[in-house]
Parts: C-alpha cells; sequence; structure tokens
C-alpha cells in the first residue's frame, strides 16, 4: 500500500480558499433546472442559483442537488441525470457518498459523550487506547484529534492514482489496518504546534467512541446524532459497495491511450477504510437537518457544542475545529465541512446564526482533484453572494 492523502487534504480546503479569493463568477444564461421555493426578503439569488446548475450534465459533473437555507430565504434546485446510459432525470432525494462530512457526526459523537463524561476531551488518547500509539508519539490529547492537530502522519490506502485505488474497489481495508501503517511512521509534529487536515485522526476518534461504549461506531453515531436529527435516510455502510435506496451514478473522468476520456461509473466501491472519516451515506435533506440541529443545540449541549466553533489559538492558518472549519465570505462568518469520494462531492455549511445554510451534492467528475469543481464553485458562490 501506498499512502494517498495529500488530494484529501486540498480537496477539504479547496471551497474555503476558492470562496476567499474568488471574484464575482459569470453564470450561464440557459433555463432553469427546476423551480426553486423561496421565502423572505433576503432570500438567495434563485437566478444565478438556476444558472449555476443548468447545463448539467456537462464535462464537471453529472448531477447537482442543492439546498439553500436559513432565515434569509430558502432556494432547492436539482439537474443532470440519474445515470449517463439512460439520460433519464435526477433524482432529487437520492442519496450519495458523503465523504469527510462524515466528520461532522464523529466530532458531534464524541462531544456528546464528553457532555456525558464519558469523555474528556484534556485527556490523551493513550489513556482510553493504551495499546493505539508507540512510546514514540508524545501525549495527544482527544480534543488535539477533533482539530486536526495531534501530529499523528496519514495512514496508507490502495495507492496514489484512481487507477490504483478502482483495481481495488471492492477489497476491504480496516480502520485498525489504516491506523497501524500511520503509527508505524513516527510522529509528523508535536501535539498542538501545527493543523494538518488528515482522516486518521477521526478514524481514531471512531475506535475512541467503541472503546468507551462497548458498542460499533455505527450503532453509536446513529445513536448520538443521526436519530436525533431526524437522518432517516442516513446510513453507514461499512465493507457493502453498494448504496442502498434511490440514488444517482457517480463517475470519473479518465483519460485512454488515444487521447480521448471516458466516464467510468464509480458508484459501487467499499468505503470502509474512511470509516469514522468519511464513509456515510446520506441525502441533501438530512445533512440540512444535522447542520441545523447541531446549531440550534439538539444534539451537543452549549459547553460541549464551542468545540465545533473554536479554531486553535495560536497555530498559523489554523481553520478547522472540531468537525467544522471557519472561513469568512463577504462580511459573514461561515462554519462548513466538505466532502468527497470518486464520483461524489458534497458540502454542508452555514451561519452559526443560521441566516443562511447551503447543502449541496455534485456528481463531480474529478472528486478527487486538487482543484474545486467549477460546478461546485458555481453553487457556492451564487448561493453565499
Amino acid at each position: 500500500m501506498r499512502v494517498s492523502h495529500r488530494t484529501t487534504v486540498l480537496a477539504a480546503s479547496s471551497l474555503v480558499l476558492t470562496l476567499s479569493l474568488a471574484a464575482t463568477p459569470a453564470f450561464a444564461t440557459t433555463a432553469p433546472a427546476s423551480a426553486p421555493t423561496m421565502t423572505a426578503k433576503a432570500a438567495p439569488d434563485a437566478e444565478s442559483l438556476r444558472a449555476a446548475i443548468a447545463s448539467l450534465p456537462d464535462a464537471d459533473a453529472t448531477v447537482a442537488l442543492v439546498r439553500v437555507g436559513g432565515t434569509d430565504g430558502s432556494w432547492r434546485g436539482n439537474a443532470g441525470v440519474h445515470d449517463l446510459a439512460s439520460g433519464r432525470a435526477a433524482d432529487p432525494d437520492a442519496r450519495f457518498r458523503a465523504g469527510s462530512t462524515t466528520k461532522v457526526v464523529t466530532a458531534a459523537a464524541v462531544l456528546e459523550l464528553a457532555a456525558q463524561g464519558r469523555i474528556d476531551l484534556d485527556t490523551p488518547i493513550q489513556h482510553y487506547l493504551p495499546d493505539l500509539l508507540t512510546p514514540a508519539f508524545e501525549p495527544i490529547s482527544v480534543r488535539q484529534l477533533l482539530n486536526h492537530t495531534s501530529g499523528i502522519r496519514a495512514g496508507d490506502g490502495w495507492g496514489d492514482s484512481f487507477e490504483d485505488q478502482y483495481a481495488h474497489r471492492f477489497d476491504t481495508i480496516t480502520p485498525e489496518r489504516v491506523v497501524r501503517s500511520a503509527v508505524a511512521k513516527g510522529p509528523e509534529f508535536c501535539p498542538g504546534r501545527k493543523q494538518d487536515y488528515l482522516n486518521i485522526n477521526y478514524t481514531i476518534l471512531g475506535l475512541l467512541i467503541e472503546k468507551v461504549t462497548g458498542h460499533s461506531y455505527a450503532s453509536e453515531a446513529t445513536r448520538l446524532v443521526l436519530r436525533p436529527a431526524g437522518m432517516r435516510d442516513t446510513y453507514f455502510p461499512g465493507t457493502d459497495p453498494g448504496i442502498h435506496g434511490p440514488h444517482n451514478h457517480g463517475y470519473q473522468t479518465v483519460k485512454r491511450p488515444d487521447g480521448t476520456t471516458e466516464f467510468v461509473d464509480v458508484t459501487e466501491w467499499n468505503q470502509a477504510d474512511r470509516w469514522a472519516a468519511g464513509d456515510m451515506i446520506s441525502t441533501t435533506a438530512d445533512l440540512e437537518r444535522l447542520l441545523t440541529s447541531l446549531f440550534r443545540g439538539r444534539i451537543v449541549p452549549g459547553p460541549q457544542l464551542e468545540e465545533m466553533f473554536t479554531v486553535p489559538a495560536g497555530i498559523k492558518g489554523a481553520t478547522y475545529s472540531a468537525g467544522l472549519q471557519r472561513f469568512e465570505y463577504q462580511g459573514r462568518v461561515y462554519w462548513l465541512k466538505s466532502g468527497a469520494r470518486y464520483g461524489y462531492s458534497a458540502v454542508l455549511g452555514g451561519t452559526r446564526d443560521l441566516s443562511r445554510t447551503l447543502v449541496y451534492s455534485v456528481g463531480s467528475t474529478d472528486a478527487k482533484g486538487e482543484d474545486m469543481n467549477p460546478v461546485a464553485q458555481r453553487i457556492a458562490l451564487a448561493a453565499l453572494r
């Protein structure tokens, strides 16, 4: 196995960087993809949102499902196809691979267990999982795992390229194996000195949840977060490569030897190695429920909820909190989480007061690329302007 984490880091931060640097975008002028629902005086820009997705499917994405909400007003839209073979319209209620938005659920579960007194955020993970790390590692607190300042290196996957990973899409790497490969490399830096967004932190938090509760991560995340938020269409597939229930197909563009492009169907894929860091399957409606329930304090109590709105102090360039990422755009502070698996790209985010929220799933044809998907970029800029 070879390590494959740099594109994950870049994809997770691409939305923040794009929105921070972008000028007013140019929008398409094609007909609207779907009829919106709008309310309130300061409603979202419906024309720009319709234009952002009107061209689908195209070379960048096959489908887009969008929900803009909040007290400022709301808009719902979808465009694209269920699959390229049939060309039939996309299912607006479809399930999809939610990628690293899973980390929001994992962080919320850990914080709720902290509120119950079962986890102390300042206690080293070595206390809870004494056989996990080697003596080469200094004490690493649970909080440092939550905000990616642990210094633990990335675990190994099936390889760096799409071709390497696609060849093993039905094979399983267990979370324990991922952790062992990370630990074997030794620490990257002293805990609390830097911030490096990596899946390994949340893989270990999944093990922590199982250790303190005595139950599986999936059952505890469902009990502590999904059920309280009303997320009835969200689940954790484990080693199952399929997506149960209504779903749109995901595709990855691959260059053929003759220079032409092929769209490879990547809908079925065993995501077990992503586990508590990124294997959740969800819907845009459920991710919106998660966002609003969390921000209203219905899942995690106030004192612990502050961890989700606190970026570690004294670390240059730090933007990640417990489960979320902070950024400012046009005078507003947003808290978001992006996620990407091959064929699928997702975001949930909003202002803390829920005046504006955004959830989308885009059938990105290069979801693990280093640059933000152009369709996703148009959606975000239109939704948050």
